[in-house]
């Protein structure tokens, strides 16, 4: 069963590729096809049994921690009359399965009738220029925002592709009873469970898991370089700081322009790095405000009215003067 692209671009950080992904071979395609500058959502075909009969619905992350390449966030869906699919697939926590066992387990939820009949899923790259973005502009968004955002993101899209979900279930690293709440607030219709250590615990989670770690270890399988053409592939290590080679790519900063768009800049592990030894950049002051008031033709800028020195002592308006009124602090 062929899998299409069905997303929407909600900001201008999402990216819309009308390709397929069918098969583990067909993954890597996807991803490089995409621009690794912004985010991307891939949700598969919804098999008819998902849009007939109660589901059950989970979601997990991948890539949270390391300090290169992108987090994904997945869910998975299937009937809850077929949840023995689940257990003949051999779904577990990803991070207690090798990667082989990962892509194999990826490549017949694919392929597999069985599974093609009955189970399908989505998943959200964050890239991590987006990340970055988010939590060092001036109104920070943080990591959880950020990946509260993305599952709600995911679960909705789930709900407008016509999946019949029932059931919801969450894994998350931070405290779960103020998650659940919030997404009960949100879908109040459904049966919601946030839980920590969730992909170890139901199967279902366990697939979300499955499709966002093998997304994200093909993503970075096939990160292409903007900024550095000639970078061999995978020099980078597995983007976790304990890495010996990440640690060794994270010590080959352009001493101007910084990292390359692969890292997250706005981690300690990063920004230390370039404190340490990119070069110091310092921006012209601004010119002297008064001056700036004058516009180029000689006339005054309609914004000199409402701003004032700080040193100017104005005088309180006629209206508040003629009538004796005053400031009062206290009564």
């Amino acid at each position: 069963m062929n899998k299409k692209v069905k997303q929407e671009i909600k900001t201008e950080e999402t990216d819309t590729k009308e390709l397929t992904i069918n098969s583990l071979e067909s993954l890597g395609p996807y991803i490089l096809e995409q621009d690794n500058a912004k985010n991307f959502v891939y949700v598969s075909d919804v098999p008819q049994l998902c849009k007939d009969e109660p589901c059950m619905l989970g979601v997990d992350e991948a890539g949270r921690g390391p300090v290169l390449g992108p987090m994904v966030y997945g869910i998975a869906f299937c009937p809850l009359s077929k949840k023995d699919i689940l257990k003949q697939l051999g779904f577990a926590d990803s991070k207690q399965l090798t990667e082989e066992k990962r892509d194999q387990i990826f490549d017949e939820m694919n392929r597999k009738d069985y599974a093609v009949e009955a189970l399908g899923w989505a998943v959200e790259a964050i890239s991590p220029n987006v990340i970055s973005m988010n939590m060092l502009r001036r109104t920070k968004h943080s990591l959880n925002e950020v990946s509260m955002d993305s599952a709600i993101g995911l679960i909705n899209a789930a709900i407008e592709a016509g999946v019949n979900i029932a059931e919801v279930y969450v894994d998350t690293v931070g405290p779960p009873e103020k998650y659940q709440a919030k997404l009960k607030a949100i879908f109040p219709k459904f049966k919601i469970t946030v839980a920590k250590k969730a992909d170890s615990t139901y199967p279902i989670v366990s697939a979300a898991s499955i499709a966002a770690k093998v997304t994200r270890d093909h993503a970075l399988k096939v990160w292409k370089f903007r900024e550095r053409p000639n970078e061999e592939e995978n020099s980078f290590g597995s983007g976790y700081p304990g890495d010996p080679t990440t640690k060794q790519f994270l010590g080959e900063i352009d001493l101007v322009f910084g990292f390359p768009r692969l890292v997250r800049f706005s981690w300690s592990t990063a920004s230390n790095a370039l404190e340490k030894k990119a070069y110091d950049m310092e921006f012209e002051e601004e010119p002297d405000a008064k001056a700036s008031q004058k516009a180029t033709y000689g006339s005054e800028r309609l914004s000199k009215y409402f701003s004032a020195s700080k040193n100017e002592n104005r005088k309180r308006h006629e209206y508040f003067r003629d009538r004796c009124l005053e400031h009062v602090a206290e009564i």
